[in-house]
């Protein structure tokens, strides 16, 4: 868990970016594979309509095929929302249906209400949703892998372990943007760095993309536009090689 919560300025430039910045931003600093760090297509955003969600990752797993045993220990959601206190806010609950596939919803209108009433940010699930206007009256924003009408035997198993949702390894108090496009891990030892470096690479991209726009493009133009758009990014990852912390 990260003992360094963000400041709200940096978590404020993260919730500006959009996801696919975030991950070509993370990129620049080379500390993990382009293929790593990212839920795959499996989960989708119920309500793409809706802004980027950031937030510290507070996790559980969950089934609904059967009925919960008795010995479960665990107690449910307010044992969930109590432990979720020691996770920096903002916080997002990050579920992992352990039913495979998933046999029930595993949050609808009352799960996503009493999320949000105690300061959640966003809900996340390798399984599924349901109620869903009801949930996007709320503006609450969620991902699952697809819609179920019943919450069948929903019971939570545990709480604050490490979880895998849409082939991503998320573990308690890792730092998630979510929108849209997708759910990106931002590693804690880069993540100030990231969020300074997120506008700079949008306006880089805008060299080509303000050039494409003009009446009348050429070859030789959009060529050129390549080059000051790549002299750009070289500039950006020079930038965050330069943030990386020592070791």
């Amino acid at each position: 868990m990260n003992p360094s919560p963000l400041s709200s300025d940096h978590l404020a430039l993260l919730a500006r970016a959009d996801s696919p910045t975030v991950a070509n931003v993370i990129e620049l600093f080379d500390v993990r594979p382009r293929v790593a760090g990212y839920a795959n297509a499996a989960l989708k955003a119920i309500y793409p309509e809706l802004p980027p969600a950031v937030g510290y990752a507070v996790t559980a797993t969950f089934r609904s095929a059967y009925p919960a045993s008795s010995h479960d220990a665990y107690g449910g959601m307010p044992q969930l929302i109590a432990d979720a206190q020691a996770v920096p806010a903002p916080r997002i609950i990050v579920f992992q249906d352990l039913d495979d596939p998933p046999a029930a919803a595993t949050y609808g209108e009352v799960m996503a209400t009493t999320f949000q009433a105690f300061g959640f940010v966003g809900l996340i699930t390798s399984g599924a949703a349901r109620d869903i206007e009801q949930v996007r009256a709320l503006r609450f924003p969620c991902w699952a892998s697809g819609v179920i009408v019943s919450h069948g035997y929903n019971h939570i198993l545990g709480g604050n372990v490490p979880v895998t949702v849409g082939g991503l390894q998320v573990n308690p108090g890792d730092l998630i943007h979510a929108d849209a496009n997708g759910i990106v891990n931002i590693p804690h030892a880069i993540a100030a760095g990231v969020a300074e470096l997120c506008e700079p690479f949008v306006q880089a991209e805008g060299i080509v993309l303000d050039y494409l726009r003009r009446p009348h493009p050429t070859l030789d133009g959009y060529r050129d536009a390549q080059r000051r758009m790549r002299e750009a990014l070289a500039e950006l990852r020079r930038r965050a090689q330069s943030l990386l912390p020592a070791h």
